[in-house]
C-alpha cells in the first residue's frame, strides 16, 4: 500500500511530487555498483581473458623452468666436487685406511655411484575415467585417482625396511635429507618437479625387497586402490644396475629464531 503523502490524490503541490523517493535512490546505487564492478574487471583483465588461467599457467611454467635450472646446477655442482675430490686425492697427506674409511662414508652418505641388483617400483595415475571395479566399493572421487605423497613414501621406507642399499626415486639418489614430498598430483624432491609415472629404483637383495613390499600395512592399503579403481602399480627386477650419487648440495637449511 503506498503512503498517503505520495498519493496522487491527496492534492499535494508538484514539488513534493518531485522529491527523491527510496526507490529511486535504490537505482542509482545500484548503477554505480555495476559501473564500479565493470571498471574493476576491466582493470584486472586489462583486455584479456580473465577465465583462461594465463596466470596459472605462467606459473607452471616458471616452476618447470626453475626445476630444470636446479638440475642443470646439480649436475654442475657434482662435476666440481669430482674435480675437487680429483685435487685431494692426489696428495692430500692421509694414510690408506683414512682414504678407505672416507671412501666408506661417502658410501653410505650416498654421494659416491652405487651398482647391484635393483629392483624398480612404479606408480601412476589411474585413468580419468575409472569406475569402481568390485561391487560394494563407492564409484570414485578425483582423490582416489591420484598418487599421493604417502604413497611414495610408503614404498621408500618399505625398501629402506627391506635392506636397500641405496634408492634412487626419478633420476636423483636418495640421501639421509631427501624429503620426499608432492603438491597436488606432482612431486617436488630436492628443488625439481616431476609428474607420474614415478619410478623408484632400489639395489639390495631383490626377493628381500619384494617381501618388504607385500609385507606393508600401507601398501597393502595402496593394492585396495589399485584392484578396485587402477592405480597404477609395478614391480620389475632389473638386473645389475648403477645408481649415480647424489650432486646436490649438503647444506642444511634451518629456521632460526628472530632477534
Amino acid at each position: 500500500m503506498s503512503n498517503s503523502a505520495d498519493s496522487p490524490q491527496d492534492g499535494s503541490s508538484p514539488a513534493r511530487g518531485r522529491r527523491f523517493r527510496p526507490v529511486r535512490v535504490l537505482t542509482v546505487a545500484v548503477f554505480a555498483l555495476a559501473g564500479l564492478i565493470f571498471f574493476t574487471s576491466f582493470n584486472t583483465a586489462k583486455g584479456t581473458n580473465i577465465r583462461t588461467d594465463t596466470s596459472l599457467l605462467k606459473l607452471s611454467d616458471l616452476i618447470q623452468e626453475r626445476s630444470r635450472k636446479n638440475g642443470e646446477l646439480d649436475q654442475s655442482n657434482g662435476s666440481l666436487r669430482r674435480e675437487v675430490e680429483s685435487f685431494a686425492e692426489r696428495d692430500d697427506g692421509s694414510t690408506k685406511a683414512q682414504d678407505e674409511k672416507l671412501a666408506g662414508l661417502e658410501k653410505g652418505a650416498g654421494t659416491q655411484k652405487l651398482k647391484g641388483e635393483a629392483i624398480t617400483v612404479t606408480l601412476n595415475d589411474a585413468p580419468p575415467d575409472a569406475t569402481a571395479k568390485l561391487p560394494g566399493y563407492p564409484e570414485p572421487q578425483p582423490d582416489y585417482l591420484v598418487i599421493h605423497q604417502q604413497d611414495l613414501q610408503a614404498v621408500v621406507n618399505a625398501l629402506w625396511q627391506g635392506g636397500a642399499k641405496g634408492i634412487k626415486v626419478m633420476d636423483q639418489r636418495l640421501i639421509s635429507t631427501s624429503a620426499v614430498r608432492c603438491v597436488g598430483n606432482t612431486l617436488i624432491l630436492q628443488g625439481r618437479v616431476y609428474s607420474p609415472p614415478y619410478k623408484i629404483t632400489a639395489i639390495g637383495d631383490p626377493d628381500k625387497l619384494n617381501k618388504a613390499l607385500s609385507d606393508s600395512t600401507a601398501i597393502q592399503n595402496y593394492m585396495v586402490y589399485v584392484n578396485v579403481y587402477g592405480l597404477g602399480w609395478k614391480v620389475t627386477h632389473d638386473g645389475t644396475v648403477t645408481l649415480p650419487g647424489y650432486s646436490g648440495t649438503v647444506d642444511l637449511h634451518y629456521a632460526q629464531p628472530v632477534e
